[in-house]
């Protein structure tokens, strides 16, 4: 079912009582996370100071950046804790890094048209389009592009209650794209820690400065799992399509001076607010540190 206003208070009650079940239960036999709840094992939950663990599998959707449309063919998981809200910073909690570092897992996306960019139009012949992905999209011309954080995880805010009530930015995600390619090298960047580019995704609708026109996201259906101790939201769309980008950097190693004009002007960048789109199709997680805690408590 789709998440509505009328809605709103039945689901952050419900959320609300993720945390009051998990303070009746009692220790299990387990050495370790049993369960939906091995989704959490990465998240720091006995860190004092996380109060709540969230996994997010995102499995769809597409990133355009200036000229570039990029499809996210493969999943990318984001995962970590965070801690009780802070009024003084919007009701947005602090965010914790994932146990092994890998808070936004790496995955290369293809990059349409490879270093050419020669991208086929829709309606081009099936021999045409399989022609110009192998000539421009092989292992020595093709581009591929991996999300990865710009800044440190603790630079991640979220907002659980505008995830509970699929109204506001749910997540405010400080990134850059990695572009790899054997003649580009290994450090070509869009996005750096002095210059990320930050996304403000939510499942409402956005207000982006023109060119670009108001989107809609899904805030997606709810479930309770493990005895209502975790909350499944599926069929999540979150979007943002008013950020901005700098320019491209360190791209051809010592002769990044000549190619990273060419990598700008093929793609677009810098490229202002309003000319960008984030699309994001997820599966969210959410449970208590509580919770996990007493999942892996061996009975002594």
């Amino acid at each position: 079912m789709r998440m509505n206003r009328n809605a709103t208070r039945v689901v952050c009650t419900a959320m609300m009582a993720v945390a009051l079940t998990a303070l009746g239960l009692a220790g299990s036999a387990s050495a370790a996370l049993t369960g939906e709840f091995k989704k959490f094992e990465q998240c720091p939950y006995k860190t004092a100071t996380v109060e709540r663990c969230m996994y997010t599998l995102t499995t769809g959707g597409e990133v355009i950046l200036g000229t570039k449309k990029v499809t996210l063919e493969k999943p990318v998981t984001i995962q970590g804790g965070y801690t009780e809200p802070n009024e003084a910073e919007g009701g947005y909690a602090k965010f914790f890094a994932a146990k092994d570092g890998n808070t936004i897992s790496k995955a290369a996306q293809n990059v349409p048209g490879g270093l050419a960019g020669i991208v086929p139009d829709a309606s081009s012949p099936f021999l045409v389009k399989a022609l110009i992905k192998f000539f421009f999209e092989n292992s020595l011309t093709g581009v591929s592009s991996t999300l990865e954080l710009a800044k440190t995880a603790s630079d991640i805010r979220i907002n659980e209650t505008h995830l509970a009530e699929g109204l506001g930015v749910v997540m405010k995600l400080p990134v850059k794209l990695h572009l790899e390619n054997p003649f580009l090298g290994k450090s070509c960047f869009v996005g750096s820690s002095t210059s990320p580019i930050t996304w403000e995704v939510r499942p409402d609708t956005t207000s982006p400065p023109k060119p670009n026109e108001p989107i809609t996201g899904n805030p997606g259906e709810v479930q309770f799992l493990e005895g209502a101790r975790i909350l499944k939201l599926s069929n999540v769309e979150l979007v943002d399509n008013a950020w901005s980008a700098p320019a491209a950097s360190g791209c051809g190693g010592i002769i990044s001076f000549l190619v990273n004009p060419i990598i700008n002007a093929q793609i677009g960048l810098p490229s202002a607010a309003g000319k960008n789109t984030t699309r994001l199709k997820n599966t969210i997680y959410t449970t208590t540190a509580f919770a996990l805690n007493k999942n892996y408590e061996t009975e002594k």
